[in-house]
């Protein structure tokens, strides 16, 4: 894990879990104790429609038709090249993943938290971890995760798999996570949150054994 942190310095976390796991449940939590917290992929859909290079690249790659004269991008059209072929996928990653990258270190700046948290469901697939002091995973036992997103997607259990495969194993990616907080429903998010919050206050003070 990168470690960038110098005494004083903001302290950049992210956090970061397969489909399912409650990430952005997690973040929201954060959020409530006033940790500003970068939202990647929702982020992303933003700067597909207002970064002048992405879209550019966007355009050269996939044609120009991708987005209309005032440069408002086609997702449906764009969704039909890339969701079944693995490779137009992974171009499409390599053009947004860098826009993002960028996008979520200006918005760092302007932060004035001891710490601030970028929450993304490939953190590791995309490469940003390498620009970060720490990483926290959210686990949970994948038929719970499929369950989850069964119903808040309405899909059914092969288009979940699917989804799944796309990303990196969730025991492996916990491995490569600084700390971990378990949503399985059986064992309390909240006081996991607090304490780790508190954690990462004493670490944004220049305690770095934590």
């Amino acid at each position: 894990m990168g470690f960038f942190l110098e005494f004083g310095a903001m302290l950049k976390i992210g956090i970061t879990g397969g489909i399912g796991s409650g990430k952005s449940t997690v973040a929201k939590i954060f959020a409530l104790l006033g940790v500003p917290v970068y939202y990647a992929d929702d982020a992303a859909k933003t700067i597909m429609q207002t970064d002048a290079l992405l879209i550019e690249q966007v355009k050269e790659h996939f044609g120009q038709q991708i987005y209309n004269a005032d440069n408002v991008l086609d997702r449906a059209a764009l969704g039909k090249i890339v969701f079944n072929d693995k490779d137009k996928l992974e171009l499409l990653n390599t053009l947004v993943h860098p826009a993002t990258i960028r996008h979520s270190d200006e918005w760092a700046n302007r932060q004035t938290a001891p710490y601030v948290l970028k929450e993304a469901a490939l953190l590791f697939e995309s490469g940003s971890f390498q620009f970060l002091d720490k990483c926290i995973g959210v686990s949970a036992p994948q038929p719970l995760r499929i369950h989850r997103v069964m119903k808040r997607d309405n899909i059914g259990r092969a288009d979940v798999l699917a989804r799944m495969y796309k990303q990196i194993d969730d025991n492996i990616k916990m491995k490569l996570c600084d700390y971990v907080i378990k949503n399985d429903e059986q064992e309390m998010v909240i006081p996991q949150v607090l304490a780790l919050h508190e954690k990462l206050l004493q670490l944004a003070k220049g305690d770095q054994e934590l």
